[in-house]
């Protein structure tokens, strides 16, 4: 079936997987409709097609009113800068004890829209700031309305069955000094990354793959940050796992890049020592199934869009090398990937 994948953190009762089913498909390089449907199959094509653009027109228009679908299971809140550098220490002191090798924690920041807040004209911008990432913008009547620009491949298949998937971790600013090729990266950052690797390797085990590709890590560029990233790739043709791209998902969500490792006592440590409900941030999304290709994508440098308030997310990978300013710090550069293209004041 084709769709689009939209799942959270954690699949539950509040924030429950979706999946829009692709009746039709509109691509911006065609500017062409595509209905996955005999239209006269369907009496009231007409009909369709009329409320069709009808809604091409509404979203074109300025939304000086809101337009776009708010959840209300979500109130504005953000996370103090004291609460998270103690949750940092407290993440710190788990690992020193054994109970952990890492887990990422993260944060939320709330930022008022300014009067006229256009969301099509901030994605456009989003689109223009970012071109090489994942952008996104969601919005579904109860979930709500989400906008964001990943930079991390978690199932990929093409459509001659080449399946790809990434470790991405590590994070330093790029600045107008750097030079990618000659990034130098700490023992922390190597170790982090290098945890990611491992966890998709054992996934391969787990299922007894074994002929994949491997390339890196190596240093890439995400707007304004830089990363360390292993590229895995696996010739479907070549091997008997018709089925990969949906057994890696299952078994790589949720990564220990926005989780942790080992994988269920870190997501314990995050249930209970966070301080709030991730829901869609650091799940995944993107299209299935579509021109017999998946792209999908974990739900990182995302916003969540309220009636008056954006909430933005972010999260850093703890080990026991982490300082918690230099944590909080990696947050704010990875939240002004999203906050630079709203217009505040």
């Amino acid at each position: 079936m084709s769709g689009f994948a939209f799942y959270p953190f954690q699949v539950s009762e509040k924030y429950p997987a979706q999946f829009i089913k692709a009746d039709i498909t509109y691509s911006s390089l065609s500017a062409k409709l595509k209905f996955n449907f005999k239209l006269n199959e369907n009496p009231d094509y007409v009909a369709l097609i009329q409320r069709l653009q009808d809604y091409f027109d509404k979203i074109k228009q300025s939304a000086s009113a809101n337009n776009w679908h708010v959840s209300r299971k979500v109130k504005p809140h953000q996370t103090p800068e004291i609460d998270f550098k103690n949750l940092v220490q407290e993440g710190i002191q788990a690992i020193e004890a054994g109970q952990l090798e890492k887990v990422v924690l993260s944060r939320v920041r709330a930022t008022e829209l300014l009067p006229g807040f256009d969301v099509m004209d901030t994605f456009i911008r989003l689109q223009e700031t970012y071109p090489t990432a994942f952008t996104s913008l969601v919005s579904i009547p109860d979930t709500g309305t989400w906008m964001g620009a990943s930079p991390e491949i978690l199932v990929q298949v093409s459509k001659n069955k080449i399946f790809k998937t990434v470790a991405l971790a590590g994070t330093q600013a790029l600045t107008p000094d750097s030079n990618p090729a000659k990034a130098m990266w700490q023992q922390k950052e190597i170790e982090e990354q290098s945890m990611v690797e491992r966890y998709v390797l054992n996934c391969f085990k787990s299922i007894r793959l074994r002929e994949y590709h491997e390339i890196g890590p190596r240093t890439v560029l995400a707007g304004n940050l830089m990363h360390l990233r292993t590229d895995f790739t696996v010739d479907m043709n070549q091997v008997p796992f018709p089925t990969l791209g949906t057994q890696m998902l299952q078994l790589l969500h949720p990564t220990s890049a926005v989780c942790g490792m080992p994988k269920e006592p870190a997501t314990n440590f995050i249930r209970q020592k966070e301080g709030y409900d991730r829901a869609y941030f650091s799940g995944f999304l993107g299209p299935v199934n579509i021109n017999g290709e998946s792209n999908i994508f974990v739900n990182l440098r995302c916003t969540q869009l309220l009636e008056q308030v954006a909430l933005t997310y972010a999260g850093a990978g703890i080990t026991a090398e982490s300082e918690p300013d230099k944590e909080w710090l990696e947050t704010r550069l990875k939240m002004d990937t999203m906050r630079q293209v709203f217009r505040t004041e």
